[in-house]
């Protein structure tokens, strides 16, 4: 049997490549740049999988393109970038990667959080362009508690739930709100209490959200719950960035309905040079690396490459987002190793 041709869309780190090229033929793209949509469907004309990332996206026409197709692994906890529909009515199954990333997002959203409210990184700009004249005042550079605060959580999945735990050690209030509530025994093992969206937005000191990035939940934060926040609230974003209105966030930050946001994830992606955020002290800007730990990159790649493999091996990978494709091609049908 020959051995099943894959294309990676990019380096990826140790051991992920090395998994696939045990078994596959690869192609890769060497660039750190994503590939162009040409390059994709030029690539991907022949090939059995794809390895992706949540930067290329994975439509009907790209699919069409590759009519031998039988897997797309991304590697990402989310899978917006893929038309799921497209690929399970075509018969290719659809891999992602959760759960091994979410300690570190947690840990970096927990950073964004304590940044923003202790000023951290307006410290640093300050001290960096000379004007700490002062050796110290009771009056520089005030920030806010966090210890014994109220936080709430919108998204109560693997990296809310994560979040609850990390807000047990600061004796936190945690309130959240899901349009799927736990059973009430989880609810007491992550210590966090039911809000409807509304009072949970009125009452928080910190706002984090963590909910997936659907039709449902596009600009899901727009101007009028952005209103429903405290003035002094500082609200967190490491999920995706459409999630969020940015224009309707500018205008709350650079007229005080909030006091401040961190964010790691945008609506464009590298952040236009020319958007108003990059105006504004009270925001922290980071560049979409809330799971860029060494660990978890790496783990990362191995799972996406492990999802792939089994595909193609005719068996059924750990974290399959599209269960009903084995009703419409089984696996032993796309069996290729």
């Amino acid at each position: 049997m020959a051995r099943p041709k894959v294309y990676v869309t990019r380096k990826l780190p140790s051991p992920g490549l090395e998994i696939v090229s045990e078994v596959c033929d690869v192609v890769l793209h060497e660039d750190d740049q994503p590939p162009s949509r040409e390059e994709i469907i030029r690539n991907i004309v022949d090939k059995d999988g794809i390895l992706c990332l949540l930067t290329d996206k994975m439509d009907s026409v790209v699919m069409d393109a590759a009519p031998k197709l039988k897997v797309i692994s991304s590697v990402s906890v989310g899978y917006d970038h893929i038309d799921v529909a497209a690929a399970t009515k075509r018969g290719i199954y659809v891999t992602y990667t959760p759960g091994v990333l979410t300690e570190a997002t947690a840990d970096f959203t927990w950073t964004l959080m304590m940044s923003i409210a202790r000023r951290l990184c307006e410290a640093d700009r300050y001290v960096r362009a000379g004007r700490w004249k002062i050796s110290w005042s009771p009056t520089m550079m005030l920030g806010e508690d966090v210890y014994g605060r109220t936080l709430g959580i919108i998204g109560l999945g693997r990296i809310g739930a994560a979040m609850a735990k990390r807000a047990r050690g600061f004796n936190m209030k945690v309130l959240y709100y899901d349009i799927q509530r736990p059973p009430s025994e989880k609810e007491a093992e992550f210590g966090v209490q039911y809000a409807p969206l509304e009072e949970l937005l009125k009452q928080s000191d910190f706002i984090s959200i963590h909910i997936p990035l659907m039709k449902e939940t596009y600009h899901f934060i727009d101007e009028e719950k952005l209103k429903m926040m405290k003035p002094t609230a500082l609200f967190i974003n490491t999920s995706r960035g459409p999630i969020v209105d940015q224009k309707a966030l500018a205008k709350a930050l650079n007229e005080g309905w909030i006091a401040g946001a961190a964010l790691d994830v945008f609506e464009k992606e590298p952040i236009d040079m020319n958007d108003p955020l990059l105006k504004l002290e009270n925001v922290i800007l980071a560049l979409h690396i809330a799971s860029a730990t060494k660990q978890s990159r790496s783990k990362m790649a191995e799972l996406a490459a492990k999802n792939l493999v089994a595909v193609l091996k005719g068996e059924e990978p750990l974290h399959l987002v599209n269960s009903e494709v084995m009703k419409i091609r089984p696996l032993s049908q796309v069996k290729t190793v």
